[in-house]
């Protein structure tokens, strides 16, 4: 036997132990890369705010703690009053089931001629051994999952909070860590690529921001004209979750419009209709009309690559991957826009981005000149 053989096969089995032992480690630390993944682009979104108040000659620390204070502040007030909005119009649908029962079952025999008899449809959900009511039981057994969900996704902002609070207080601290293990050329490689990704992540935010406002004014108009109770907390809702949640944001932000204004007394079926085409038509719109155009401004981005990047991180990572997906596409586009050199293009009909006739008309100019 050739003496490369046994170094080959134990190579080989260390290889494959090492690759074992890795894919272990990275599905028990999953959890928590992202958690800090999460924490990297909040501390980015944060830090140009932090450095306007050290600049006025605030500590750092305390300008950190400041603005997150705030940013927990406004997420809890939205949260709660969303929250307790959602709980009154399920308190409310539990107590008069039978009122919204010959509402939607009238809408239903008036628009669409159907035959449904209301009295009973309320007998089967009021029937112990019926559908609707065993489900309202096996509901009750999970009382202590929600329960532990809740907690287990406090803990998890927490530490988001905990980890952002850190790497913005101790930013500088960190960036002089890094450096001072890297020559001088790759420091500022280092620095330049810092500060691109706080440019990408501001665009980025800048753009669901400017989104999320015209998003909440259009759909607080349409609420009030339609109807909707409560139309500037659901305008809100719409605007905020339907930006700042891609791919499914928009079905999650026009449910829960369209089921208070189906629920909620004086309402009716028709006004909850006219909502959700109302919702899905302006989604429509935004998605194929000034959307792309704002994310390419905002972030210098191609709105393929901005629409292909947010497919690609909610197949890899989800909803957080879809959110974080375009600030790092952002990004990773600029740093490689910086490698290597350029050169001039020949010309050709396939390289040329003017129509023709604007090329006819310089032609004729460029002649009409000479």
């Amino acid at each position: 036997m050739p003496r490369w053989v046994p170094r080959a096969v134990i190579v080989l089995w260390a290889g494959y132990i090492a690759s074992l032992v890795l894919r272990w480690t990275f599905d028990r630390l999953s959890g928590f890369l992202i958690l800090l993944l999460v924490s990297l682009f909040m501390s980015l979104a944060l830090e140009p705010g932090v450095n306007r108040l050290v600049q006025r000659g605030w500590r750092r620390g305390r300008a950190t703690a400041l603005i997150l204070l705030a940013v927990v502040l406004v997420t809890g007030l939205f949260v709660g009053a969303i929250g307790a909005l959602v709980g009154q119009q399920i308190a409310d649908l539990l107590q008069n089931t039978d009122l919204y029962v010959n509402r939607i079952v009238k809408f239903l025999n008036n628009g669409f001629g159907t035959k449904i008899d209301a009295a009973s449809v309320n007998k089967q959900i009021q029937d112990p051994q019926g559908g609707f009511q065993k489900f309202i039981a096996s509901q009750s057994d999970n009382a202590l999952r929600l329960s532990v969900a809740a907690l287990t996704g406090l803990f998890h902002a927490f530490s988001v909070l905990f980890f952002t609070y850190y790497l913005v207080a101790d930013g500088p601290k960190l960036r002089r860590l890094i450096c001072s293990r890297l020559p001088p050329a790759r420091q500022v490689t280092v620095l330049k690529t810092w500060e691109l990704a706080l440019e990408k992540t501001g665009g980025y935010l800048y753009s669901r921001a400017l989104l999320a406002g015209f998003s909440a004014m259009f759909h607080w108009v349409a609420f009030a004209i339609i109807g909707v109770p409560a139309p500037i907390p659901m305008a809100l809702w719409v605007g905020i979750i339907s930006q700042f949640i891609p791919v499914v944001g928009a079905y999650v932000a026009g449910a829960l419009p369209v089921v208070v204004a189906l629920v909620n007394p004086g309402s009716s079926p028709l006004r909850a209709l006219i909502a959700l085409i109302v919702i899905v038509v302006y989604q429509q719109v935004q998605d194929y009309t000034f959307a792309l155009k704002i994310t390419s401004r905002t972030l210098k981005m191609h709105p393929a690559t901005a629409f292909g990047s947010a497919l690609a991180g909610a197949a890899v990572l989800g909803p957080v991957g879809a959110i974080l997906a375009l600030p790092g596409a952002a990004m990773l586009q600029a740093i490689l826009g910086e490698m290597g050199s350029r050169h001039g293009v020949v010309s050709s009909p396939l390289t040329s981005i003017e129509p023709r006739r604007l090329r006819k008309r310089r032609r004729r100019r460029t002649h009409d000149g000479d």
